[in-house]
């Protein structure tokens, strides 16, 4: 069988996904090297995201690599991954999707609601960030970066009373004591792609392609699919204030997204149906530029976003 060499940020969470992939592959005759690399997103430590404003921020140097020949497949969190990839590379499976939801984490207090007025609540999405504020105006937000254990001593050090954090990395990594509530979709609607793997290849490499096929989910790459439409017909990154959630109900796709102004003074929502996951998503990106998410992306996009202020 063919020697195959994965591409991975060097974080304990993209490596347990590398190790994932590596291990399904294994189990069919491959033998397998991953190779760490560096991004922009990991060098970058002590600015919050939505500062960077640098789309591929996560996977530009491991494109690089997957160009140059030095690595055959690049794992990915598919919500790192832009939605338009260059014509040389192609999404070669969306995985089977992990639980794509938001979990409230906190040492004193078991659910959302019961955050005192003035809690400190970390988190470096602008996304996150906006929905807290429009449910809770109150709360005092603070940036949060680093690796899952990171992010973790913080809250039990007592720097913040509470962060938000995805399900799927958390489940992933076994770390879920500290989770007391996930949070539904209409209070925090989950990033792009959130909870699925994507996995990126070379678009002429037809080998490798052929080798990768089995590991796509089509339950996880149309909901996917849809999203990705959703944020590319907005002209969206990964650190922007939109959310967006596709899932199958009845055989038939519906989509639920936001579009939110950073402080949560406004929040558009939109949810609609359909069949064809590109087409839902374009449409549905179009209604909320129509109802006003054009004049909050302007402003986002334009000017130097308010990040959460330093505790």
């Amino acid at each position: 069988m063919a020697r195959l060499r994965i591409g991975s940020r060097g974080s304990q969470l993209a490596l347990w996904q590398a190790n994932h992939v590596s291990g399904l592959l294994r189990e069919r005759g491959h033998e397998i090297e991953i190779e760490i690399i560096k991004t922009t997103g990991d060098k970058i430590t002590e600015v919050a995201l939505a500062q960077v404003g640098t789309k591929g921020m996560f996977t530009k140097e491991i494109e690089e690599a997957l160009a140059e020949g030095r690595v055959h497949l690049a794992v990915h969190s598919l919500k790192d991954l832009p939605t338009e990839l260059a014509s040389n590379f192609t999404l070669a499976a969306v995985m089977k999707r992990q639980d794509p939801r938001d979990v409230f984490l906190s040492l004193r207090h078991n659910r959302f609601t019961d955050l005192p007025q003035g809690a400190r609540v970390g988190t470096s999405s602008l996304r996150r960030q906006a929905q807290i504020k429009a449910v809770r105006p109150d709360l005092n937000i603070f940036p949060l970066r680093g690796n899952v254990d990171t992010r973790l001593r913080k809250l039990e050090s007592g720097e913040f009373d509470a962060i938000i954090l995805a399900a799927a990395g958390l489940n992933r990594l076994g770390r879920t004591e500290r989770v007391r509530e996930v949070l539904p979709v209409d209070v925090m609607c989950p990033a792009v792609g959130q909870g699925a793997l994507g996995v990126e290849a070379r678009a002429d490499d037809a080998a490798t392609l052929k080798e990768l096929a089995f590991l796509d989910n089509s339950d996880a790459r149309r909901a996917t699919a849809a999203e990705r439409a959703l944020l590319r017909t907005l002209g969206g990154g990964c650190q922007v204030p939109i959310g967006a959630y596709a899932e199958a109900v009845n055989g038939t796709l519906r989509l639920t997204a936001i579009v939110a102004q950073p402080d949560g003074s406004e929040v558009l929502r939109e949810h609609q149906t359909g069949n064809n996951p590109e087409e839902l998503g374009t449409r549905v990106g179009k209604a909320l530029l129509a109802s006003g998410a054009d004049s909050i992306l302007r402003a986002v996009y334009g000017e130097a976003v308010a990040a959460p202020q330093q505790p």
